[in-house]
């Protein structure tokens, strides 16, 4: 009965996984489909500065030291009349870098821009509730979004405003660059992931008018569409995602430029990684919790929105089918190894690998759209591909812990992620004073899995059965990695 009881689940679990590759497929379809078209989207021409809307530019802060210089100086570039544009720095910093913020604001102000330096005397809502002080006073009848390591190019607004002319976009969403891509392995994997998301997720979605988000940054909102959205949230740790999709389902559209790029740094630390990491999967298991029953009950919605948004918001659930698979796949070793009579099922099985073909489809085509075609690329993708899905395996456990407190509906605060200004291969990362010196306590049941994959590599020789081998091998790599990167970097 266990026997049976364990291939039941595993059997369950390839078959989300399986879905969920079809859900991918289908925006692989819709992104060739995009690439093909022509946009035709109306569009603000803008004869002269008279016809050009109020634009207020908002910057969310927190502990910033090492990067606000160099953002309020790149925001300082944008190009656009400066009696159209409000510039708000949302600080709610609690140490030295306000002193910092408040004399490049004073100088930058000298020069005839129109910046103000808010402070709160409280965190409320985090990032969120920021955001939502700052809107009461905002000018602007668009409000643009940039976080602290954001660097968007002088004549952004000028490439994203004009898409206002319709009067059903509430939200105008640019594609994240990076420009610390290939400064580690640590970062690389971040920009292959991130890529995916920005050029094949958002596209695939956006072309097929189902619902995309606001991806916190890099965007602009219109403002009468937070305001009717319900204004944002700090109810959950992904506000973004949340006011997404309320927006949407109050028929919003939303429209997203890939060919838009707004460059922006990588975290390069794991502990930062991490961070980051928690935030995002929680925050969308807790959107999920939110916001789904309502998307699923809206009679306005298509089927096809709410198939999407079903994987959209339950994306980073993803990472808890695949430690499943992970963990149970030891066991399913031993018993098809045990149970001949099995064998004729484990074969069916093996069918599920179609699944990975569809993802490395998928992750080519977002890949050479940034790297381009040709044999070298290709097999750089390979490497690329292979290396990304073990190391995201080897997060699976910290993914996986953040995505049960979203769904169990733990609340936890908003910790952001630490930044440091990393241009280049020389820049480094160390004496960050908002690094954390503690182990992740996930550590220990990381590198328990590490010695449970390597029984597992074991396994297979001894039984001669190598048909889970790669996948072990994978599991293996992925959370030596995390274990060992997280002992160098933080003890």
């Amino acid at each position: 009965m266990i026997d049976l009881a364990i291939i039941i689940i595993y059997t369950i679990a390839l078959l989300v996984i399986f879905v969920y590759s079809l859900s991918q497929l289908h925006l692989l379809i819709n992104y060739l489909k995009a690439r093909k078209s022509r946009d035709t989207a109306e569009k603000f021409s803008f004869t002269s500065e008279a016809d050009m809307p109020v634009v207020t530019i908002q910057l969310p802060l927190y502990n910033e030291l090492y990067v606000v210089e160099r953002l309020l100086k790149n925001i300082a570039k944008i190009k656009y009349p400066k009696n159209k544009l409000e510039i708000q720095v949302l600080d709610d910093s609690t140490d030295n870098s306000v002193v910092r913020t408040e004399s490049l604001i004073e100088d930058l102000s000298k020069t005839g821009l129109d910046i103000a330096h808010i402070r709160r005397t409280n965190r409320t809502g985090f990032k969120a509730g920021a955001l939502k002080e700052g809107l009461k006073i905002a000018k602007g009848e668009y409000v643009a979004v940039f976080d602290s390591d954001f660097m968007p190019k002088p004549d952004w607004l000028l490439k994203t405003v004009p898409y206002f002319k319709n009067p059903n976009i509430g939200v105008v969403q640019t594609r994240w660059g990076h420009i610390n891509r290939n400064y580690s392995l640590l970062t690389r994997i971040q920009a292959f992931a991130l890529d995916f998301h920005f050029i094949l997720e958002q596209t695939g979605r956006n072309f097929g008018r189902n619902f995309i988000n606001f991806n916190g940054t890099a965007g602009i909102w219109r403002k009468e569409c937070i305001i009717d959205a319900g204004n944002w949230s700090g109810d959950t740790l992904t506000e973004d995602l949340d006011l997404s999709y309320r927006a949407q389902m109050k028929n919003w559209e939303f429209k997203y430029l890939e060919d838009v790029e707004t460059p922006a740094e990588l975290p390069v630390v794991i502990s930062a990684a991490r961070s980051q990491q928690f935030r995002w999967n929680k925050g969308a298991a807790e959107n999920f919790r939110k916001n789904y029953g309502k998307l699923l009950k809206n009679p306005s919605v298509s089927l096809s929105t709410k198939f999407h948004g079903f994987f959209h918001l339950l994306n980073s659930s993803m990472f808890l089918i695949v430690l499943l698979l992970g963990v149970l796949s030891v066991p399913v070793l031993y018993i098809k190894n045990t149970n001949p009579a099995f064998s004729w099922y484990f074969n069916v099985l093996a069918g599920f690998a179609i699944s990975t073909f569809i993802f490395f489809a998928c992750y080519y085509v977002a890949y050479s759209r940034i790297h381009g075609k040709g044999i070298k690329s290709f097999f750089r993708f390979v490497g690329m591909f292979i290396t990304f899905f073990s190391i995201a395996m080897g997060f699976s456990v910290h993914n996986s812990l953040a995505v049960l407190e979203g769904h169990l509906g733990k609340r936890s605060e908003f910790i952001r992620t630490p930044k440091f200004n990393i241009n280049s291969l020389k820049d480094s990362w160390k004496g960050n004073q908002y690094l954390k010196t503690k182990l992740s306590a996930n550590i220990i049941i990381e590198g328990l899995l590490v010695l449970y994959f390597a029984f597992a590599i074991w396994s297979a020789f001894r039984l001669n059965e190598y048909g889970l081998l790669i996948f072990h091998l994978m599991l293996f790599t992925g959370f030596s990695f995390v274990v060992l990167k997280s002992l160098k970097a933080e003890v």
